[in-house]
């Protein structure tokens, strides 16, 4: 192997390490602040599963966002859209059971444009595919 295919390998595997340690301590510490909330997700066997999320706004609309490698709440999100939301503090009168709606298309568009992620940020989680679902209150549950 020549010089420099041994340090571009090398660049390779140091920032490979960067994302996983990065992902890994956010799972562990999954931060909590005003515009966090914590999913409830049913899984296929019927288990629930929790996960903080980052909410969103864009249009006068709520969304949740996959911004990370780690996305197996979206997928079952994607399978079962009936959620329960728990917000924290001052919010928790608003907490309830949602049902998310996947976007695409231009409403995608306008969401990712309206939530923009810095270049460090995504450089650290890796630079994956951001995907949303909106959330909207079912009522009478």
């Amino acid at each position: 192997m020549n010089r420099t295919l041994k340090i571009l390998l090398a660049l390779a595997v140091v920032y490979v390490a960067i994302v996983v340690v990065f992902e890994t301590w956010l799972g562990y510490a999954q931060p909590q602040g005003e515009e966090n909330l914590v999913i409830t997700v049913t899984e296929d066997d019927g288990s629930k599963t929790h996960r903080v999320l980052s909410l969103f706004q864009s249009n006068g609309e709520l969304y949740l966002a996959a911004n990370h490698w780690p996305r197996a709440w979206f997928r079952q999100v994607l399978k079962n859209p009936d959620i329960h939301i728990e917000f924290g503090g001052e919010r928790a009168d608003q907490s309830g059971n949602f049902t998310a709606i996947p976007v695409d298309g231009a409403d995608h568009d306008r969401v990712l444009n309206d939530n923009r992620i810095g270049f460090v940020g995504r450089f650290l989680m890796g630079f994956p595919p951001r995907e949303f679902v909106r959330i909207e209150p079912v009522l009478g549950r």
